[in-house]
């Protein structure tokens, strides 16, 4: 045999051999996950990443069990796709699970394939994206895949606040495998075909004799508005792939990158850039003239960013507060709000769980905040107090008082209370605090204010049977009085007081000044956040 023929024979063997790896658990399980609408792993990766941009790492590695016959049943890849990429012309690394070939399950060989990706990804700095798709640890390994899942777990804590890590959702996600996304920074789900739970239905029933669906106990909806676990709904596995993909084009690599900068977008179809001095003349249009009536703060949002291109985070959770991306002058901000249009906009648990998150990723990833407020204060009950309000709305003071990335904040009306120093005020280090003519500022609303202070006249004006007409007029001199924003800005707590028009110009102002921003806290291990 001529040299030439043996490396022929080396080609088709090679060929053959990506070929059987390429095609997962066979034609008949591939045809099973399309009935199921569900894509395959190497499809899901197609969809995801810029066209032709994915180099595959692992291809041949297969599981080493000899046990319960498993000696006799090798599949190329052994049921996970790993490699890099591109999203954007940006490197991310990813593994993608092949729900066709042993369902997905974990092994020892398929932990590490995708422990080699996130240890690259680590090493040079790029974000990681796992798509999820399995039916948790490997049987027939037993404590081999409990480790692979471990190890897993170490390096999702090690790239933490490192490199972004996104976990998208699309099948099952049981048992231990549900605390790598859950330490990871955002998860996608899909409806109707993406499922988390630690312990599933059919447990559920035997232990403790509760009757509940995969859908209702940890299906998308149950995590995206109940559990908070999910940040990202959608309508098929597509849209999702396709949010996946917005997301990152809003994420730096990594904690030493800066944010990627849109230096050309089409302003309102113009053609043109989104100006920065841009007024903004919508706004006093949507804040309503009556002080209690609500509104809805993303249309001030959109109003204010480039564009009006806004990137809701955890939209359906925790609806007083709202969460997400936009860009200022092409580069990246997270927003935070409350929302007046939910609760009256008050923090409660959720809220401040949700929020305290989103401000440790943007601290985390040089990302500057932008926060608007319009909060009454914490929203009272037992069910609050006992679920541990002091602590969890602490995490969101932690959050702000621990940021050092620029912070900017906007009081557009209602400050009152420990809300208001929660919500990055000026005591907690925010670099520049803002406030409109409308905003009121106080230790509580007028109406509960004036039971208070001017109690004995209250009561006298009762007696005399005046009382409705007293309360007004003491309502309105207690509002003329402190609830409004000049005495804070006598103080120094505010800045400036702007009109609603100039906010996007004087917002880009400060992002501009704030861009060279340097702050050290005190050296330490790692602080203490209330848990």
């Amino acid at each position: 045999m001529s040299n030439l023929d043996s490396y022929q024979n080396q080609l088709r063997d090679l060929s053959e051999r990506e070929q059987k790896a390429e095609a997962g658990g066979g034609v008949d399980r591939v045809a099973k996950q399309h009935a199921a609408g569900k894509l395959t792993a190497r499809e899901r990766i197609d969809l995801l990443l810029d066209p032709g941009s994915f180099t595959e790492l692992d291809k041949f590695v297969v599981h080493r069990c000899t046990d319960f016959n498993m000696d006799q049943q090798k599949f190329l890849g052994d049921g996970v796709v790993t490699g890099y990429g591109t999203i954007g012309g940006r490197t991310v690394f990813l593994f993608s699970q092949d729900f066709t070939v042993f369902g997905g399950s974990l092994s020892g060989a398929h932990a590490s394939k995708i422990c080699k990706v996130m240890d690259l990804a680590l090493k040079t700095g790029a974000p990681v994206i796992g798509l999820n798709d399995s039916g948790g640890a490997r049987i027939q390994e037993g404590v081999e895949s409990l480790g692979g899942y471990a190890e897993i777990f170490w390096r999702n804590v090690q790239c933490s606040g490192v490199i972004p890590q996104i976990s998208v959702v699309l099948g099952p996600c049981a048992g231990g495998a549900v605390y790598s996304p859950a330490i990871t920074d955002f998860v996608f789900m899909v409806e109707g075909s993406s499922y988390m739970f630690v312990t599933g239905p059919d447990v559920i029933k035997t232990v403790t004799h509760e009757d509940v669906t995969k859908e209702a106990l940890g299906g998308a909806e149950a995590h995206a508005e109940k559990s908070g676990v999910c940040h990202f709904v959608s309508p098929s596995e597509q849209a999702c792939l396709a949010s996946v993909r917005r997301l990152v084009g809003f994420l730096p690599l990594n904690n030493l990158d800066a944010s990627p900068l849109r230096t050309f977008d089409s302003h309102r179809g113009t053609g043109e850039q989104d100006p920065l001095d841009r007024l903004c003349l919508e706004i006093p249009k949507i804040l309503p003239d009556i002080p209690n009536k609500p509104y809805d703060m993303r249309r001030v949002i959109e109003t204010v960013v480039d564009d009006g291109e806004y990137f809701e985070v955890h939209a359906t959770y925790a609806g007083n507060m709202v969460v997400g991306f936009a860009r200022m002058g092409g580069r990246t901000v997270g927003i935070v709000a409350n929302q007046p249009a939910h609760l009256a906009g008050c923090l409660d648990i959720s809220a401040s769980l949700k929020g305290a998150r989103f401000i440790r990723f943007c601290d985390s990833f040089n990302i500057p905040l932008i926060t608007l407020i319009d909060v009454p204060g914490f929203l009272p009950g037992i069910s609050q107090e006992h679920g541990g309000i002091i602590k969890h709305g602490a995490k969101l003071l932690y959050a702000y008082a621990e940021a050092t990335v620029p912070k900017i904040a906007l009081i557009i009306r209602k400050a009152y209370g420990g809300a208001y120093d929660v919500m990055s005020s000026k005591h907690i280090r925010a670099d520049f605090n803002f406030a409109y003519p409308t905003a009121e500022i106080a230790v509580m609303g007028a109406e509960g204010a004036i039971n208070i202070l001017y109690r004995k006249e209250i009561s006298d004006a009762e007696k005399a049977g005046k009382s409705e007409e007293e309360r007004k007029r003491l309502t309105e001199l207690y509002r003329c009085t402190f609830a409004n924003p000049y005495k804070a800005a006598e103080l120094g707590y505010i800045d400036e007081i702007i009109l609603p028009e100039d906010t996007r110009r004087i917002l880009n102002h400060c992002l501009k000044v704030l861009a060279t921003k340097r702050e050290q806290g005190p050296s330490r291990k790692h602080g203490n956040i209330p848990l």
